[in-house]
């Protein structure tokens, strides 16, 4: 039997103004899980009414009242965390330890944020006017739009409704239309059952026929102050036309190719864990995933040897199976497309290393090229898939050359036992987040994520969160009257 859920708005269960619903497929089955509601542009509407309603209120309650909702959140989400990894396994397909990882750093995400309501909000300024208090300060904004994809639904779901509500602001959250319940309703229940105010934050799902109508009706609306949205480059765009269409500022974590620079002085065997760990990781399913390893020539056939090696023993398989490495794709249509781009690839006149061949269903093989040419989609284009190529460099100007040859610049890793001129190379890829002596995935919720380029706009974390949703303001006050200074 499948569950069914209905729109959250201003904290009731509410179904769609047509009654229509849309059904949400565990990928690696093809079979219902559940079905949710489609919003109609009038739900949005509503959401945002019952947004504003609440904004008031909770921009002006006890910051440690509010701070108490957050850590209250932290622990519900902890106390129910067998029940997101089963959720999560169903819906996208994730494995154990993924699902697990999701959890524990949502957690973190809270309790970051909790610390985060009631730390300094402003600054004393210096005066030209003597006598003259000069303050900067940040005001919450109003109703923010959140978009949450569904690659890492716990983590980033929790980033793009808690953020703003941190910052003193109401939210309507649009989930995934892949994972409209642990990007969405499921943070909502965790949320309400801590204490949030009914209103507060609420969540509307909608078709995959209809996001473009839902997204463009709810950033369009005035109320709405500002955009969050995490996804692909190619939505990205779309997103911060409309925003930008509409005078409000949007934080866009968008897509990513990024590299792993393995220097000659580096560890090949600490090396080969990282980078499968980073190509690998979650079918290859995150922004932050390896797509290039570049290895010194002098240590390239003993890299790509011991990576060969490594890679056979990743076995793909579902989340039922204990000995599965990398679980299927978010759905046989997403393997289908990596598969065309692993043709492609081939066709061009890669060699391929391992992998390749047809998916079964969502499950895609784990995949290795070297010598990937220009001309083909791979070099370019983000995979996001179990998919990486091996190539070589002879300098450090070079292999720095490769890894900024690409539209986007979201983080890359640098594999050397010396972190001076690990740290030299870093400073000069084009990315957001460079990890010396690791690779390429890392998030934590008190650091300054994002990119450059193609890979977004703003960021998320720690006090920078703070300043995406917050307005900053000047406030004087004057402790004498200055009549001098009239001179009309």
């Amino acid at each position: 039997m499948t569950m069914a859920r209905d729109l959250l708005i201003g904290g009731k269960n509410t179904p769609a103004a047509k009654g229509r619903t849309t059904t949400d497929v565990t990928p690696y089955t093809g079979q219902a899980f559940a079905t949710v509601a489609a919003a109609e542009p009038e739900d949005v509407t509503a959401a945002v009414d019952a947004a504003q309603a609440r904004f008031e209120g909770w921009a002006e309650l006890d910051p440690f009242a509010r701070r108490k909702i957050f850590v209250a959140a932290a622990d519900e989400l902890e106390r129910r965390g067998d029940e997101a990894v089963a959720l999560i396994a169903a819906e996208t397909g994730g494995l154990s330890g993924s699902a697990r990882f999701n959890v524990a750093r949502a957690a973190d995400i809270l309790r970051e944020l909790a610390g985060s309501i009631t730390a300094p909000l402003g600054e004393v300024l210096t005066s030209h006017e003597a006598g003259t208090l000069s303050m900067a300060m940040r005001a919450p904004m109003g109703v923010v739009a959140a978009l949450a994809p569904w690659n890492a639904p716990l983590i980033l779901g929790v980033r793009a409704a808690a953020a703003p509500l941190a910052a003193g602001n109401t939210v309507v959250l649009k989930p995934s239309e892949e994972a409209p319940l642990m990007s969405g309703l499921f943070i909502a229940d965790v949320m309400r059952d801590a204490g949030l105010p009914d209103g507060v934050l609420n969540v509307v799902t909608n078709d995959p026929a209809d996001a473009s109508t839902i997204v463009e009706t709810l950033i369009s609306d005035e109320r709405v102050r500002a955009v969050n949205f995490t996804g692909s480059s190619g939505v990205g765009r779309i997103i911060a036309s409309l925003a930008g269409r509409h005078l409000k500022p949007a934080v866009l974590e968008l897509g990513g190719k990024n590299s792993i620079i393995v220097l000659e002085d580096g560890d090949v065997d600490y090396a080969v864990a990282a980078t499968a760990f980073a190509a690998y990781s979650n079918a290859g399913q995150v922004c932050m995933s390896c797509d290039r390893i570049l290895v010194h020539e002098s240590r390239a056939r003993e890299f790509t040897e011991k990576f060969l090696a490594k890679v056979s023993t990743l076995s793909t398989g579902t989340p039922q199976d204990p000995a599965a490495k990398v679980g299927p794709m978010i759905n046989p249509a997403a393997a289908q497309r990596v598969s065309r781009l692993v043709t492609d690839a081939v066709a061009s006149g890669a060699e391929l290393l391992a992998g390749g061949g047809e998916p079964d269903g969502a499950i895609h093989p784990v995949t290795v090229f070297t010598d990937m040419p220009k001309q083909a989609q791979l070099f370019y284009a983000e995979t996001f898939g179990p998919v990486c190529s091996i190539d070589t460099f002879g300098s450090e100007e070079e292999a720095i050359a490769k890894a900024n040859d690409t539209e986007y610049g979201l983080t890359a890793g640098v594999i050397t036992e010396n972190a001076t001129r690990g740290l030299q190379v870093a400073l000069r890829l084009q990315t957001g987040i460079v990890h010396i002596n690791d690779q390429t995935l890392g998030d934590e919720p008190q650091v300054p994520f994002g990119g450059f380029k193609a890979s977004g706009v703003g960021r998320f974390g720690g006090r920078w969160s703070s300043e995406a949703f917050s307005n900053t303001r000047w406030i004087t006050i004057a402790t004498r009257h200055v009549n001098a200074k009239f001179r009309i």
